[in-house]
């Protein structure tokens, strides 16, 4: 049987593998599906603990965070292709937005 604590541990490492990726890679596309992926260990989280609870609560934080990540990634990834077409480049260390 699947407990709590596997659900939040499972959710902790991909987090943490999340977190990981946004501090050490460079590449925009890398970071932002590093990003996603620590909404949905959070997503996993609110699941965990609202089953744990027998309470809805987390399904509609769920819910809102999912409507959040369709937005953000439509506009997200038209930035970045924005990005792309004017610099010619993804990695962010490259992309100086003060510069004509």
């Amino acid at each position: 049987m699947v407990t709590l604590n596997s659900y939040l541990t499972l959710s902790a490492v991909l987090f943490s593998i999340g977190a990981v990726g946004v501090f050490t890679q460079r590449n925009a596309l890398i970071m932002y599906m590093c990003i996603e992926l620590m909404l949905n260990a959070v997503n996993l989280t609110f699941i965990a603990f609202s089953r744990y609870l027998n309470d809805l609560g987390g399904h509609v934080f769920v819910f809102m965070i999912m409507t959040v990540a369709a937005a953000e990634a439509a506009v997200g990834l038209a930035i970045i292709m924005a990005l792309f077409r004017n610099k010619e480049t993804v990695n962010v260390d490259e992309i100086n937005l003060s510069k004509g």
